[in-house]
This record gives structure tokens, C-alpha cells and sequence, in this order.
């Protein structure tokens, strides 16, 4: 079976985390991963020119029940129409989950990818959780860049995520 990664971030993202996520879904496309997405700006925009600049297949997954404000770099377009439980079907499509910048619609999607443990969940800038002790909540894996992103997946063990 195809990989596939659900990336999650904000629609109103920083400059830096829009390079990052067009970085991301550059690489997920070259390794042969289908990029799952909430297709719509910023974040999820980015992941999604990003793949499609590498001929990647971008599935996103809307909120709405029509496709009004879908990103045109979208190969797939599902509108959901069921709002911001769409979250959940997006972290639950993925092999993995890597988290661009923050934001509390971008923190749900984290939580719900957690909560349900079953993938591993990576984390590329964005809000840092802490515990009632104020240490950072075990499970999340910080990376610093893209590559490290990919890397930190544990998809592709056998090559270094920079090749």
C-alpha cells in the first residue's frame, strides 16, 4: 500500500512555517507518499504546492459539504461538510502525522493524533505542550527542519531523510 502522511498546520501560518510545509510535502512527494491535508490556505496550501511541485498526490480533506475555498493545488478534493471533526479523518488517514506551526485547530489535530496513539506524531514548530509539571508531554517528536520531520517518522528506516 501507499504510504500516506497527514499534514497538519494553521490557515493563517508564518513565513517560516510556509516554507517548511512547502519543504514537507516537496519531500513526501519524492519518496512516493500521498499528502492528506485540510486543503484549504496557509499550512495546508503550502504542503500542498509543495507535492504537487514533486508530482505528489494531495488528498484534502474540507470542513464544508461543497469545495468552495479549496486549494487548487489539491488532487483530491473531500468535502467532508462535517466542520472541525474533519480533524479527526485527517490525523486517522495517515501512516504519520506531521504538525507545521500552531494553532488551536492545528493543537486538535495533534491531540486527536495522541490521544488515539496509533501513529507516530511529529511536531515542526509550532505550540509546545507541558505537563501539570511543566514538562514537555512524552510522545511528540520536536524536530528542527523538514528533513528531520521525515526522518522522524520511522516511514523510510533505510535511507536518511535529506536523500
Amino acid at each position: 500500500m501507499t504510504i500516506q502522511v497527514s499534514v497538519c498546520g494553521p490557515r493563517d501560518c508564518t513565513d517560516e512555517d510556509e516554507s517548511n510545509a512547502r519543504e514537507v510535502g516537496r519531500l513526501l512527494a519524492e519518496r512516493g507518499a500521498v499528502v492528506i491535508c485540510g486543503g484549504y490556505t496557509g499550512v495546508m496550501a503550502a504542503v500542498a504546492a509543495g507535492a504537487r511541485s514533486a508530482g505528489g498526490t494531495v488528498v484534502g480533506i474540507l470542513s464544508r459539504a461543497d469545495g468552495e475555498g479549496a486549494n487548487p493545488d489539491l488532487s483530491i478534493v473531500i468535502p467532508a461538510g462535517v466542520g472541525e471533526a474533519r480533524n479527526i479523518v485527517i490525523v486517522n488517514s495517515g501512516d504519520a502525522v506531521i504538525v507545521v506551526g500552531g494553532s488551536w485547530g492545528t493543537l486538535s489535530e495533534l491531540a486527536f493524533a495522541m490521544r488515539h496513539g496509533r501513529v507516530p506524531v511529529v511536531q515542526l514548530g509550532g505550540w509546545r505542550i507541558l505537563d501539570h509539571e511543566g514538562h514537555p508531554v512524552a510522545g511528540v517528536r520536536h524536530v528542527s527542519s523538514p528533513e528531520e520531520a521525515l526522518a522522524a517518522t520511522g516511514l523510510w528506516p533505510d535511507r536518511r531523510a535529506g536523500n
